[in-house]
């Protein structure tokens, strides 16, 4: 099996991540909808500039993530990756996130100057098929 192909599908298939923080000592996990740029290796997901996240992530940028399966068990793990507020301009990603996800809040004119947008970058991740079928992999 090619755990590589695996993981580049189910990063462009799946829409969500659980997203953990920790600041303060207390973990923190949430769901969050992403775009993972494959030539970039980088995922990226927005939020409202008030949310709590933006202040745990300030805090520490270190992170953990595993997408949310849509078919079986099928998900990536992700134990260490760091987080920062993006460079590139979210009116400049919108159509990548609209395209994964017609629906998305970025399709509001209105919401999105309130949004912030943050990248992800990591160098391994573990690649689950099903208990049967699992390896990691590095980017």
């Amino acid at each position: 099996m090619d755990y590589r192909q695996e993981f580049e599908r189910m990063m462009q298939t799946q829409t969500s991540i659980a997203l953990a923080t920790a600041a303060d000592g207390a973990p923190n996990v949430r769901i969050v909808n992403f775009y993972y740029d494959a030539e970039l290796r980088t995922l990226y997901f927005s939020t409202f500039s008030d949310n709590l996240k933006v202040l745990e992530l300030q805090k520490n940028p270190h992170i953990a993530f595993t997408t949310i399966a849509v078919k079986g068990e099928e998900h990536v793990r992700v134990k260490a990756a760091t987080s920062r507020i993006s460079s590139v301009e979210i009116e400049n990603i919108k159509e990548k996130f609209l395209a994964k996800l017609p629906e998305y809040i970025m399709s509001i004119p209105d919401v999105l100057p309130a949004l912030i947008l943050f990248e992800v970058t990591f160098e391994q991740a573990d690649v689950v098929i099903d208990f049967e079928h699992m390896d990691t992999i590095r980017l």
